[in-house]
C-alpha cells in the first residue's frame, strides 16, 4: 500500500531542513504526477516517489556515492512498497557502486527528470520573468549549451534520461516545462 502525499511530506520535511531541497523534492513531484498520467499510472503513487527520491540528500551530500544509502531504510521503517525504494535507489545510477538500473516507466522517469527539473528551474531563475509561465524549451536549450550555466547539473544523465524514455530531448524538455507550471508559485517560479 503506498502511502499518501501527507505522510510522504512529513518524512521528507523530517529529514530536510533547507527549503531549496523541499522546493526542489515538490518540484520532481509534479513532473512525477504529470508524466504518470501520460504513461496511464497512478499520478499519487508517483507523486509520492518524487516527493521522497532525495530523502536522504541533506545526510549524503558531503559523499554523493552515499546517496540512498539511509533513505532505503527509512523508506522500509516507514512502511514504502520495494517499488518505492527501488525507485528511489534506481534514481542514482551511475552513480553508486551497487547501481540498480531503472527499468520501469516510473523509475526511467525519475532519473531523466530528476536532474532535468533542477535545470528548469535554473534557467526560470535567471529570465527576467523568473516564471515558468512564459518559458518555452528554446530557452532550456540555449542554457543547455552554456556547460558554465547550472554546472552542477549532470546533462548526460538528462540525456540519456531520454533515450532510456524513448522519446528526444526537446520533447522531454517541453513536458518537465508543463509539469512544473501547477507548481511555480510553491517553487518560487510565479514571477
Amino acid at each position: 500500500m503506498t502511502k499518501d502525499r501527507e505522510h510522504a511530506l512529513a518524512l521528507l520535511k523530517q529529514h530536510n531542513t533547507e527549503e531549496m531541497h523541499v522546493k526542489h523534492a515538490l518540484a520532481v513531484e509534479a513532473a512525477m504526477r504529470h508524466f504518470a498520467v501520460k504513461y496511464g499510472e497512478d499520478p499519487d503513487a508517483w507523486g509520492v516517489v518524487g516527493l521522497l527520491h532525495d530523502i536522504d540528500w541533506e545526510e549524503t551530500m558531503a559523499d554523493p556515492q552515499r546517496h540512498t544509502e539511509k533513505a532505503l531504510p527509512w523508506l522500509r521503517e516507514a512502511g514504502y512498497p520495494e517499488s518505492v525504494v527501488r525507485a528511489v535507489r534506481s534514481h542514482a545510477w551511475g552513480l553508486l557502486q551497487e547501481d540498480v538500473q531503472p527499468e520501469s516507466p516510473m523509475e526511467k522517469v525519475l532519473y531523466a527528470i530528476d536532474e532535468l527539473t533542477g535545470f528548469v528551474v535554473a534557467v526560470a531563475l535567471v529570465r527576467p520573468s523568473k516564471s515558468l509561465g512564459d518559458m518555452e524549451g528554446k530557452s532550456v536549450k540555449k542554457k543547455w549549451k552554456d556547460k558554465a550555466f547550472a554546472r552542477g547539473v549532470d546533462r548526460d544523465v538528462i540525456a540519456k534520461g531520454a533515450e532510456l524514455l524513448g522519446v528526444s530531448l526537446d520533447s522531454l524538455i517541453e513536458e518537465t516545462i508543463v509539469a512544473l507550471r501547477p507548481v511555480a508559485k510553491e517553487i518560487g517560479l510565479e514571477g
